[in-house]
């Protein structure tokens, strides 16, 4: 058994790379959310690490990564083969090229796919912001990792219909992105509107916030695609290349629309454009050219900034963008390998058409982030009705207007209580808390 010790130590910092954006994540979306509700919003992202991670030991790995033995259910269902992590860190994972057999032990890459799950799951909460119980928020994260998630991910990265058929998703645009934004408006509609939405403006209340968010995001997305090569070679470093041009371009994008369409550039709408960039670069990092990167994060920092304003146009309060950014940029970027595929280092794979591939895998790559949508859209939906009927899904509307950090954490986020200290959650609900100099947070309806 042949352990490749440079890639293996590179899949290793990746993987500290990936668990890194969670919190960047928590900082982003904190940040966005309104000062009464930043503790709730961060701890959301806290909360998926612990249940993802529990269920990944137990049996998320084994559903997504192992065979079924029969053939028609492990068309959507993995196996029950490594349970626990039984037998896993004897196993060593083989390489994507035929040269690299014997590339990295199998619970590394196991601990590289744990971090994809964590964050996906922790995306959807973007959706429901100032509004989800946390509990229930809690039982909704083990819920949908275990219906949705880990079959999705085996449908394409494990063994499955997705991955029998052809699709390519380099590093989570259908598996993450679409996912998530597709589970993200189906919650948002069971939750309804948060009060006062839209006809009070609810403003980030921390842009520093923010800025550090979508830098850690950043940051941490090189492991993110670059690590999902599983190896140290030429499409490691052209993943890395391209995550940094699609990221950049896709901010200048969506800087560009809002000049021309409100007047000036905000640092939200740079933070917002890095991420669609970021988001639709992840199926392709891997898979076009660098000129391709730019125009992809061209078309989805523009597509992108657009999209975010369709919630007002149909009605659904989806707090966070989660629609407009991630399912818009995740299924642009997964439908572009049908036209810009060039598998510069991988010719054995299928090409997009403007490479002289022909319109079957165009197809393959609309089929993908369709099923995906549908189905994680379904099952959130479903999922989020029973939680909301048993164990109810959404604030009271005086916890609510109160603020979750409140009534539901018995914290705040910035220490405003009066002279004295030792204030009671009582006390802190009973007194209003006065706004920091220079900070305007908007008033409850």
């Amino acid at each position: 058994m042949k352990i490749d010790t440079g890639a293996t130590a590179w899949l290793l910092t990746a993987t500290a790379l990936v668990l890194l954006m969670t919190p960047g994540l928590a900082f982003f979306y904190g940040g966005m959310t309104r000062a009464k509700s930043v503790l709730n919003m961060m701890m959301m992202s806290f909360g998926s690490i612990i249940t993802v991670t529990l269920l990944w030991v137990l049996y998320g790995h084994s559903l997504a990564f192992t065979d079924n033995g029969n053939t028609f259910v492990n068309k959507f269902l993995g196996g029950a083969g490594a349970l626990g992590l039984d037998g896993v860190a004897t196993q060593v994972s083989e390489g994507l090229l035929p040269d690299q057999s014997d590339n990295v032990p199998t619970m590394v890459f196991s601990a590289f796919q744990l971090t994809f799950a964590i964050i996906t799951v922790a995306l959807i909460s973007g959706a429901i912001a100032d509004r989800a119980r946390f509990g229930a928020w809690m039982a909704f994260t083990a819920a949908w990792a275990t219906l949705v998630y880990f079959p999705v991910a085996h449908w394409v990265w494990g063994t499955g219909w997705l991955n029998k058929l052809g699709i390519e998703d380099f590093a989570g645009g259908t598996v993450v992105h679409v996912n998530a934004g597709a589970a993200g408006l189906a919650l948002a509609l069971v939750l309804g509107k948060r009060r006062g939405w839209p006809r009070e403006p609810m403003r980030p209340h921390n842009l520093p916030f923010v800025l550090l968010g979508v830098g850690l995001l950043w940051f941490g997305w090189f492991g993110f695609n670059a690590g999902s090569e599983l190896a140290v070679d030429g499409t490691t470093g052209l993943a890395f290349m391209n995550t940094q041009i699609a990221a950049a371009v896709a901010a200048g994008a969506w800087l560009i629309v809002e000049r021309f369409r409100d007047g000036h550039a905000t640092t939200l709408g740079v933070a917002s454009g890095a991420v669609a960039g970021l988001v639709a670069i992840t199926p392709a990092a891997g898979f076009v050219d660098p000129w391709a990167s730019i125009v992809l994060g061209a078309v989805a920092g523009a597509a992108c900034a657009y999209a975010v304003g369709l919630k007002y146009r149909l009605g659904f309060d989806d707090s966070l963008d989660v629609v407009g950014v991630h399912l818009v940029g995740g299924a642009i970027g997964a439908l572009s390998l049908g036209l810009l595929a060039a598998y510069p280092f991988l010719p054995e794979q299928h090409k997009g058409l403007l490479y002289g591939g022909g319109v079957q895998q165009l197809g393959l790559q609309a089929l993908g982030p369709a099923a995906i949508g549908l189905y994680s859209f379904a099952m959130a939906w479903i999922i989020g009705k029973i939680i909301d009927r048993t164990l109810g899904f959404r604030l009271p509307e005086e916890d609510e207007a109160t603020g979750a950090d409140v009534t539901v954490h018995a914290e705040t986020a910035y220490d405003l209580a009066a002279a004295g200290g030792g204030a009671t959650r009582a006390r802190i609900i009973a007194e209003p808390v006065a706004e920091p100099a220079g900070t305007k947070v908007e008033a409850d309806a």
